[in-house]
């Protein structure tokens, strides 16, 4: 009487699965957070009006974490941790265990307690259908769970207010140092991170070193040429053409002794595809309708001179 309601329960779970995958769309720009934010690198940005959830800190960067003190807010990931797989390390791999286990066995006829190890009687056979159900449960809540505000952080965003650049949140309490003071951003400021994020864009799309190399601090040109050459490695050419600033707010400008840097939140669209480097031909991505991104960029000048992308980081 219990088997079928183990398979009954399977097909639920396969099903999940099975619409996470094609729920997911094929992607061909460059993904990942990396670079370098200073002090703050291991701190989340302020949240703007552009992007408005909670953004994770740098998850690639060559900066020290002793070199940068870590401003996490109260809530989310914390600095200093591993910002990979949600199923990764040992719990990882006992929760997918469990679930590839449960499913195999659904798919191939014998029931999730089959799949673990069939007979076990009617105790064990409940046992392993509250897990199952638990680990339904868990997968359902990482695509619902949402940042709450908690009184005592200093990320607020309940009342936004007019800021430099768009609307900005108000009661933000941004990260405090002896060498760190905040910095107005002007619209020559705003001209050159628009156009930097154009030009990177392309530069990206051309595979042009020079240029990326030009615009990038060294750290950013290293990740971008890892991804270039990985792309060439596998035949592809990532193809981005048509870049647009559609909506940018600041989210912090600071200044760490002679370096200043700035966060901005870009809302932008370009045609993004991946090509094959030999025919041309398309292999991902859709080459007649522009995508639209929302991605932090870090921006970072020393001396007063040019701006160059510092960091990137997935909204």
């Amino acid at each position: 009487m219990i088997r079928p309601l183990f398979r009954f329960s399977g097909m639920i779970a396969t099903g999940l699965a099975l619409s996470l995958m094609v729920a997911a769309p094929a992607d061909a720009r460059r993904g990942g957070s990396f670079g370098s934010r200073g002090m703050r690198t291991y701190s989340a940005p302020r949240q703007t009006s552009v992007a408005p959830g909670y953004v994770s800190p740098v998850q690639r960067s060559m900066t020290a974490p002793s070199a940068a003190p870590s401003y996490a807010p109260s809530y989310g990931q914390q600095p200093g941790r591993s910002f990979g797989s949600r199923f990764g390390g040992f719990g990882g791999g006992l929760v997918g265990g469990l679930l590839a286990g449960g499913l195999i066995g659904a798919m191939m006829g014998h029931g999730i307690g089959g799949g673990w190890g069939g007979g076990g009687g009617g105790m064990l056979a409940l046992i392993q259908l509250a897990i199952l159900g638990g680990i339904i449960w868990f997968i359902f809540g990482l695509f619902r769970r949402k940042p709450a505000y908690r009184p005592d952080s200093p990320y607020d965003d309940r009342a936004p207010v007019q800021g430099a650049w768009g609307t900005t949140p108000a009661g933000y309490a941004p990260p405090a140092a002896a060498d760190m003071r905040d910095i107005p951003i002007s619209s020559e400021d705003q001209n050159a991170f628009e156009r930097l994020l154009i030009d990177v864009q392309d530069a990206f799309g051309r595979e042009d070193y020079g240029r990326l190399r030009e615009r990038c601090t060294p750290e950013v040109m290293s990740y971008l040429s890892e991804e270039l050459s990985q792309n060439a490695t596998h035949g592809r050419r990532n193809d981005v053409s048509g870049t647009r600033l559609i909506d940018a707010d600041v989210s912090e400008a600071w200044s760490e002794g002679a370096t200043d840097y700035a966060t901005i939140a870009m809302r932008y669209e370009s045609i993004d595809v991946m090509r094959d480097r030999v025919t041309g031909a398309i292999v991902e991505g859709d080459g007649t309708r522009p995508t639209e991104t929302v991605e932090l960029w870090t921006f970072a000048r020393t001396g007063g001179g040019a701006w160059k992308l510092s960091a990137i980081q997935e909204s």
